[in-house]
């Protein structure tokens, strides 16, 4: 009885794998097909016709590089932003004693309820009224500040032992000094895990650049996409080509990556 159920269990986790990793097959088995295969009736599951031309088309016809570019740069400076804004409000909240602590946190956590879509208009008015309306800074500055960020790093932190914290005032050190001295190298795996959550939300942004932005030469490469829809419809191989493309660079940071982003969660626990 027990082996049937491992059996059963393992099935339901296989057959979950499969519906997870399906639609990624499709893109890029897709990707490869030619523009009548790829709009064929009932589809192929395996290429009947193999072709690379669509990764050419898809340079030629839009400013792929172009793309690719704006969404590293701006998921960069994302990233780099919330590490630093995350660190200094988590250290805040662990070693500095300031009248309604407590408060400021949980009223900090529960704006982690508020829809983004509520947000949005509010949002668009400040962008537009700073005069940051197509520009880069209207798809970075409104980012680089996480609540999530700030709570794991608080979880992280607290973990650090007291003695550390007196060691560095024994010193004659101060909040800085223990925070990039010995709070920060402490916390590199939820540091990581805090990065790659930041850099994947930045990267995969699609709303938000799309309101923000008017200029093709500054939109990140998940607004690029749509640039294979057409009148005549969507150029399925073509846009399947782009997709995968869009892919590759947070697929290679995850497996690099991936050790310490499952170790950053598992570490920062949920202490209070």
């Amino acid at each position: 009885m027990r082996i049937l159920i491992q059996t059963v269990k393992y099935l339901l986790i296989l057959l979950g794998a499969v519906a997870m990793a399906f639609p990624f097959y499709w893109m890029i088995i897709t990707s490869f097909k030619p523009d009548t295969e790829a709009l064929q009736v009932p589809p192929t599951l395996w290429p009947r016709q193999w072709t690379v031309d669509n990764y050419r088309q898809v340079f030629e016809l839009v400013p792929m590089g172009r793309y690719l570019f704006n969404s590293a740069f701006i998921a960069t400076a994302v990233t780099a932003g919330v590490l630093l804004s995350s660190a200094l409000a988590a250290h805040a909240f662990v070693r500095m004693r300031f009248p309604g602590r407590g408060f400021f946190f949980a009223v900090l956590i529960a704006t982690m309820m508020i829809p983004f879509e509520v947000l949005l208009i509010p949002d668009y008015l400040i962008i537009r009224n700073l005069g940051w309306y197509d520009t880069y800074w209207a798809m970075i500055i409104p980012w680089t500040a996480s609540v999530f960020g700030i709570f794991l790093l608080r979880q992280a932190f607290l973990t650090l032992p007291e003695d550390l914290w007196e060691a560095v005032l024994l010193d004659g050190g101060g909040h800085l000094r223990y925070l990039f001295s010995v709070a920060i190298p402490l916390s590199v795996p939820a540091l990581i895990t805090v990065g790659i959550v930041s850099f994947l939300g930045s990267w995969n942004s699609l709303l938000w650049p799309l309101i923000v932005t008017n200029t093709p030469e500054l939109r990140p490469v998940q607004v690029g996409l749509s640039s294979f829809q057409t009148e005549a419809g969507l150029r399925y191989n073509l846009s399947m080509a782009a997709a995968t493309i869009s892919i590759v660079p947070i697929l290679v940071l995850y497996l690099i990556a991936q050790r310490y982003f499952v170790e950053g969660i598992a570490r920062t626990g949920m202490k209070t």
